[in-house]
C-alpha cells in the first residue's frame, strides 16, 4: 500500500516558503562560491572537494531507496530518470575528480536545467514528506557543487558544450522511448507537467520539445563564450593590449666612428710634411738598391 503524501494539493511555488527556500538555495552558492575562489590553488581543496562528494550521496542515496521501496514505489516518479535525478550523480563524479567532462555536464545541467525546476517546482509533497527532503535536498547540492566547481576551476570549453549537447540528446532519445513504453512522463517529454512552467511559453507537445532543444544549445552556447574567450586572451593576448608604437622604446641606430682628422680648411700640420717626404726618399732609396 502506497504511502499518501501529507499533503493532496502539493507544494505551491512563489508562496513565502518558496521564497525562503530560494533565497537559502541563494546564500548557500554564494558561500560555496566564495570557498571555490579562496581554493583556487590551494592545498586543501581536493580534502574538501571530496568531502563535499560524499556528502552528496550521504543525503540524496537513503531518500531514492526510499521511493524504492514497495509501499512508496511509483513507477512514473521513483526511477532515478530525471535530468536532476542524473545531475547529482554527475556531481559526486566531478567533484571527486575534477574532470573537465563531468564538470561540463553538471555546470550545464546544474545551473539551467536544476535551477529551472527549483524555480518552477513540480512536487506533489509538502513539508515534512521525505520526497520533499529529497526534491529539494537533491536540487541545492547540484546547484552548489556546480557553482563551487566553476569557482574553482572555471567553466567549460567547445569540447564540453558539444559533449553535454550530446549526452543529452541521448538521454532524451532513451526517456521518450522509455515514456512510450510505460505510459510515463519522465523529463515532460511526452506532455507537460500539471503545475506551471516555463513550458506553458513554448507551445503545444512535441513543438515546446523543440523549442527547448533550440534554447537550450543557445543559452548554453552563451554560458560557454565567455569561458572560451576568457581563456584565449589569457594564452594570446589581443592585438590591442600590446604596447603601441609610441609606448614603444626608441632603439637608436649606432653611428660610425669617423677617425679623427684634419678639418676642413686648416693646413696639415708641419711634422706630417716632413713625415711624407721621409717615406719618399726610403722608397726612391730601395728603388735604386734593386
Amino acid at each position: 500500500m502506497r504511502v499518501p503524501p501529507l499533503d493532496a494539493d502539493g507544494f505551491e511555488a512563489f508562496t513565502p516558503e518558496h521564497g525562503l527556500l530560494l533565497a537559502l538555495l541563494v546564500a548557500g552558492a554564494v558561500g560555496l562560491g566564495r570557498v571555490g575562489l579562496q581554493q583556487r590553488g590551494g592545498l586543501g581543496e581536493q580534502s574538501f572537494r571530496r568531502r563535499f562528494a560524499i556528502l552528496v550521496p550521504v543525503f540524496t542515496v537513503p531518500f531514492q531507496v526510499l521511493q524504492l521501496l514497495p509501499d512508496d514505489f511509483d513507477l512514473g516518479t521513483s526511477l532515478p530518470l530525471q535530468v536532476c535525478d542524473l545531475s547529482w550523480m554527475v556531481a559526486v563524479y566531478a567533484l571527486w575528480t575534477r574532470h573537465p567532462r563531468a564538470v561540463a555536464v553538471l555546470y550545464f545541467w546544474g545551473l539551467t536545467l536544476t535551477v529551472q525546476a527549483a524555480i518552477t517546482p513540480s512536487l506533489d509533497q509538502t513539508f515534512p514528506d521525505p520526497r520533499y527532503f529529497m526534491f529539494w535536498g537533491m536540487h541545492f547540492l547540484t546547484i552548489w557543487a556546480a557553482v563551487y566547481l566553476v569557482c574553482l576551476g572555471g567553466g567549460p570549453d567547445w569540447r564540453g558544450y558539444r559533449f553535454t549537447l550530446g549526452l543529452t540528446a541521448v538521454w532524451a532519445a532513451v526517456v521518450l522511448v522509455f515514456n512510450a513504453l510505460t505510459g510515463t512522463n519522465y523529463g515532460y517529454l511526452s506532455r507537460k507537467p500539471e503545475t506551471s512552467s516555463l513550458l506553458d511559453l513554448l507551445g503545444p507537445w512535441p513543438a515546446y520539445v523543440g523549442a527547448e532543444v533550440v534554447i537550450l544549445a543557445l543559452v548554453w552556447a552563451a554560458m560557454t563564450w565567455p569561458w572560451v574567450a576568457a581563456h584565449r586572451t589569457a594564452t594570446h593576448p589581443n592585438a590591442s593590449q600590446r604596447p603601441s608604437a609610441r609606448d614603444r622604446p626608441h632603439r637608436r641606430r649606432p653611428r660610425r666612428s669617423i677617425p679623427p682628422g684634419p678639418s676642413v680648411g686648416q693646413p696639415p700640420p708641419a711634422d706630417s710634411d716632413e713625415h711624407a717626404a721621409g717615406e719618399k726618399g726610403s722608397q726612391a732609396g730601395g728603388q735604386q738598391e734593386r
